[in-house]
């Protein structure tokens, strides 16, 4: 039942915390001693909110819910109420700070990232940056300052989130450039000054005799049918574990033989297409009895404790050292390692094998017309290697020539 003037007006202290409803998250909060404040508690991406909307009665029943209405509004377009909260907060500390200025470079550029990227960014700059540089005007900051500040990072240990922090804030410095609030980039004095990242190759195995055995491994796998069959689909497609394990039924097309990865799950956000050999049809239709039919069927590997989500990103890698193999050994994203290396060395089209490794484009524009170059080849490509891996799972001869012409 919705909260009335008088309602509001005639709320008492009982000595303890009252919570009347008013509807769709809205509240009004009356505390042990009788204060009343406006609250509204609402979910943004599966994680509860609690945000405050002010105190009664400086704020009315009326302009309660008209505030709750305008944060609705935000949700519904996506927009998490609090952050848009933190940004005015920090617009009215200061208009040219620089935490002002990165979420709204921020929040401008939501659109052409990951949802989990885009966390990722805001949360390295909430943690690294915005306690020392937050509120300082952005025109303000020197090298000298930014480079301190990377230096924490550095010092505990984490350099390649220091290089990464560093880029970000040269793509704020950079906005703030361009809409007249800023007159240099203080990251671009600061090249060299942070030692390299030492580059971490994900363990592969790239001999064709073991990996004749690993498929022979994953053929005797005694876990999970849904695990085993994303063990057996990952050599065939090499994607990205996360592509593999949040693959949905709706893109698959049996009678083209071609999945279709939508752009917003993809790395460099651009639509992504995988020829499918006759061996991965034949491991998706063994599947599809089991997780495609229903109506709570979405995912190709959903997650053993619900249908709603996906497999794990831990489900492939638990598999593999159930096997035997140890993380220096192999990993779910050593799939594509081994299909790069051993089509390369068979002589296929370096092009189309980068193209069908998704490997992003630097020109987005260019990228979203080029994600079906190479097509035919291509699909002569994941043939010859479907069958390649059939003769290395059945011991016979180590094929080093190229398939295709």
């Amino acid at each position: 039942m919705k909260l009335t003037a008088t309602t509001i007006k005639n709320a008492k202290a009982t000595g303890k915390l009252q919570k009347l409803a008013d509807g769709g998250g809205l509240y009004l909060e009356v505390t042990a001693k009788g204060n009343k404040r406006w609250r509204y508690r609402y979910y943004f991406q599966g994680k509860e909110q609690l945000i405050s909307l002010g105190i009664y009665p400086d704020i009315s029943l009326k302009d309660a819910r008209e505030r709750h209405a305008a944060m609705r509004r935000l949700l519904a377009n996506d927009i998490n109420p609090s952050d848009t909260r933190k940004a005015e907060k920090a617009s009215q500390a200061g208009a040219e700070s620089f935490e002002a200025i990165a979420r709204e470079w921020h929040n401008k550029n939501l659109h052409m990232w990951t949802e989990r990227h885009g966390q990722d960014i805001l949360r390295r700059l909430e943690l690294n940056i915005f306690p020392w540089l937050g509120k300082k005007p952005i025109n303000d900051i020197t090298p000298p300052a930014l480079l301190a500040v990377l230096r924490r990072m550095e010092d505990r240990g984490a350099v390649e989130t220091a290089h990464r922090v560093k880029a970000c804030c040269g793509q704020v410095f950079r906005y703030a450039i361009a809409t007249g609030r800023a007159e240099r980039d203080a990251s671009q004095d600061l090249k060299g000054a942070i030692p390299p990242v030492k580059k971490k190759h994900l363990a592969s195995i790239t001999d064709p005799v073991k990996i004749g055995e690993l498929l022979r491994s994953i053929d005797g796998y005694e876990g999970s049918f849904v695990v085993k069959s994303a063990l057996r689909l990952a050599p065939l497609v090499f994607v990205r574990p996360k592509e593999l394990r949040c693959a949905e039924w709706s893109e698959f097309d049996f009678d083209k033989a071609e999945w279709r990865i939508p752009a917003e799950k993809m790395k460099a956000r651009v639509q992504h297409i995988v020829p499918l050999s006759r061996q991965a049809i034949e491991v998706l239709q063994e599947l599809y009895p089991l997780t495609g039919h229903g109506k709570a069927a979405k995912y190709v590997f959903p997650s053993p404790r619900t249908l709603s989500r996906p497999l794990s990103d831990n489900g492939v890698l638990s598999a593999l050292r159930r096997m035997g193999y140890a993380k220096e050994e192999m990993t779910g994203h050593g799939f594509r390692s081994m299909a790069s290396t051993l089509l390369n060395e068979q002589g296929w089209n370096a092009d189309a094998i980068e193209r069908q490794l998704a490997h992003g484009e630097r020109n987005t524009v260019r990228a979203a017309y080029n994600y079906a170059q190479y097509m035919d080849e291509r699909r002569e490509m994941m043939q010859a290697w479907a069958d390649y891996l059939d003769e290395l799972r059945a011991g016979g001869k180590v094929i080093t020539a190229k398939f295709g012409g």
